[in-house]
Order: C-alpha cells, then sequence, then structure tokens
C-alpha cells in the first residue's frame, strides 16, 4: 500500500497539470490550497498565457520547468493522460498523482516501470487532510 502521507510530508514541489484560470474549478482551489500550506506550486496548462497568476509560476508543459518536482498532480480526463506521460518520463518525478475519478492504468504502466510512484482515482486534498 501506497503511503500517501508519507510522500505528501516529504515532497516539496508540486506541478499541477490541468491548473484552470478559473478561480472556482476544483484544480485551481487546490492548487491554491497546496500554496497556503507550503508546498512551491507549479502550475501547468498550454492554454493559459499568463507567467503567473497569484504568485503561482505557470508553464505550457512539464518540460519548461527548471526546478526537481516531487509530485506531478493531474487535473485532466483519464483518456487525456498519455498526453503527459512522456513528460513525466522526462521529468523524473517522485510521484504521478492522478486526482480522484482519473486513472488509466495502461497510460501510467512506463511511469511505474521507471520506478515512480503512481496514484490513480485520489484527491490530494482529501489525503493531506487526513495526514
Amino acid at each position: 500500500m501506497i503511503d500517501t502521507c508519507k510522500i505528501l510530508k516529504e515532497a516539496k514541489s508540486i506541478a499541477v497539470v490541468g491548473f484552470s484560470k478559473n478561480k472556482s474549478k476544483t484544480s485551481r482551489q487546490i492548487a491554491m490550497f497546496l500554496k497556503s500550506v507550503g508546498y512551491q506550486i507549479f502550475a501547468v496548462n498550454p492554454t493559459i498565457d499568463e507567467m503567473e497568476i497569484e504568485g503561482v509560476p505557470v508553464f505550457k508543459s512539464l518540460l519548461e520547468i527548471k526546478q526537481r518536482i516531487d509530485i506531478v498532480n493531474v487535473f485532466r480526463r483519464s483518456e487525456d493522460i498519455p498526453e503527459i506521460i512522456e513528460d513525466v518520463l522526462a521529468i523524473k518525478p517522485k510521484v504521478l498523482w492522478l486526482q480522484l475519478g482519473i486513472w488509466n492504468d495502461a497510460a501510467v504502466k512506463p511511469v511505474k516501470d521507471s520506478n515512480i510512484t503512481v496514484i490513480q482515482d485520489t484527491c490530494i486534498y482529501v489525503e493531506y487532510n487526513n495526514c
């Protein structure tokens, strides 16, 4: 069993793939919560032109982030997960975390095979609050 509390206690940086400009969207709310509790957050969304939103740097892809990422937290549909796998493998985070309702066993297999921890269908906010 994966110890999500240990992962969250050890992590310092989180890239949020699917970060939204819309303040009412869950991806934005959870990213801002994670920032408020001390994580360094990097927003990833190719459709956002701003370089920063509320103190969170915004990137078009994971590959643009020059700092080591501990957790890649994904807010994308399950069928969109294959699109990010190559970038995840390139940056080698400690954890690929797919939010509640998001899973794609076939797509994440190469990530698991690369010894990157994979968490699927689990809300990072809920897990943080349960620690």
